[in-house]
């Protein structure tokens, strides 16, 4: 794949990249299979990562810690350490930046890349995906595989679908040899189709990416609208979208926390010091980015997924508000108005309809005022001495989670 091509997009995915991280810091693991689990504590904690030869033995990522143990008695168990992986992460992302300005991280382990104004600089787009793998391994020791094509979303499948699978790690896709390539593939195996889309499709015939991408659009648009549109263009390789390095710095559109309980919770009393707790990160985080929230929502679920139970609801506040007790309050009463008794596992609150804090409506006849200087200061306490520094009593009952989620990043142990 060359200029004249149009286009040079790479998808680099880093390999096990928690469990990779560990073994690059813990040379002693070297050899051995290891995987990094949510709390080894608990054998029913989960897998996150395992390394290949933890894999090799049958354990997967998101199954749960006594089955890994028991496919391996001997495998090394190893607590996530999620500010080292966003720190190796943004590293990544600076190397990946030496070689183009165009860089979009897509997850924590996954980074578009448009190398289109490289290859003169660089050379062929193959010679850029072995200096990359080159680099990350010897500054990071990760693995990286690299899919490379003209759009995105060819880029993702040939890393997914045969960069992953090949012992260099790299695969050069072209969209029109797509009929002799991803076209045999099971539909179950494409972007963005999960195990239920995939059900679906193959009750209509549809077996293959290639039935897929020749099934006439009207038939799918008439069976998912929009969504059906999307992965027939998935499917045909069709992907406008431009690589873009900005893709997380705009605006957000909402701001929320969800948390999912250590065991279930039955009784309201429980309940609401959670719901509390939950408004108070979500308030702080709209105040560290001076945004105020128009709509608050809530939502819950049990414990059963396979027969789920819970509500997602939501409400226009009177006034644009980033205050924890009123986002408290809005959310309590959507809670109670919802929730029929059964007892959850996971809860959830938001703030959307977001405006600038400077939109600010002062009044004669009520403190909000005097509570958000209250709490600037107590973000300011926390900011300087750490999360446990200032808290409420509530969260100090053993419903509480906010001492335990102190020390984790996106739910898990820093």
């Amino acid at each position: 794949m060359s200029r004249k091509d149009g286009r040079v997009i790479m998808l680099a995915d880093c390999q096990s990249f928690y469990a990779s991280v560990e073994k690059s810091a813990h040379p002693e693991y070297k050899d051995r299979p290891l995987v990094v689990a949510g709390d080894p504590a608990r054998r029913s904690g989960i897998i996150l990562a395992a390394c290949p030869i933890a894999k090799s033995y049958g354990i997967t990522t998101a199954e749960r810690l006594g089955e890994a143990l028991a496919k391996c008695p001997d495998v090394v168990v190893v607590r996530p350490r999620m500010a080292e992986y966003i720190r190796v992460s943004l590293h990544i992302t600076r190397i990946l930046q030496s070689f183009t300005d165009l860089v979009e991280p897509y997850s924590i382990d996954e980074q578009f890349l448009d190398v289109t104004g490289s290859l003169e600089l660089f050379g062929s787009p193959e010679t850029i995906a072995r200096s990359i793998q080159s680099r990350v391994m010897e500054e990071t020791g990760v693995y990286i595989r690299i899919g490379i094509s003209d759009t995105k979303v060819v880029s993702k499948m040939a890393c997914d679908l045969y960069a992953k699978k090949v012992p260099e790690g790299i695969c050069v896709l072209n969209r029109k040899d797509m009929e002799k390539t991803i076209w045999t593939k099971p539909v179950r195996e494409m972007f963005m189709v999960g195990s239920r889309m995939g059900k679906h499709l193959y009750n209509m015939g549809i077996h293959t990416i290639g039935d897929l991408a020749q099934t006439p659009l009207s038939r799918l648009r008439e069976r998912w609208g929009v969504n059906g549109e999307v992965i027939w263009r998935i499917a045909r390789g069709m992907d406008d979208s431009p690589v873009k390095p900005g893709t997380y710095t705009h605006q957000q559109q909402g701001i929320g926390h969800q948390m999912t309980l250590p065991r279930d919770y039955e009784s309201w009393e429980e309940i609401k010091v959670v719901l509390l707790e939950l408004a108070e990160l979500v308030c702080r985080r709209s105040r560290d980015k001076s945004l105020m929230g128009n709509v608050v929502s809530v939502g819950c679920r049990g414990q059963d997924y396979d027969r789920p139970t819970g509500f997602s609801r939501q409400m226009k506040v009177n006034e644009p508000t980033n205050i924890t007790d009123e986002v408290y309050d809005a959310a309590a009463a959507l809670f109670l108005r919802h929730w029929d008794g059964l007892p959850i596992r996971r809860i959830n609150i938001s703030l959307t309809g977001l405006v600038p804090d400077s939109e600010v409506q002062l009044s004669w006849f009520d403190d909000r005022e005097r509570k958000r200087e209250l709490e600037r200061a107590t973000d300011d306490i926390k900011r300087k001495f750490g999360d446990t520094a200032i808290m409420r009593a509530s969260s100090l009952c053993s419903s509480a989670q906010a001492q335990d989620r102190s020390h984790k990043i996106g739910g898990h142990y820093k």
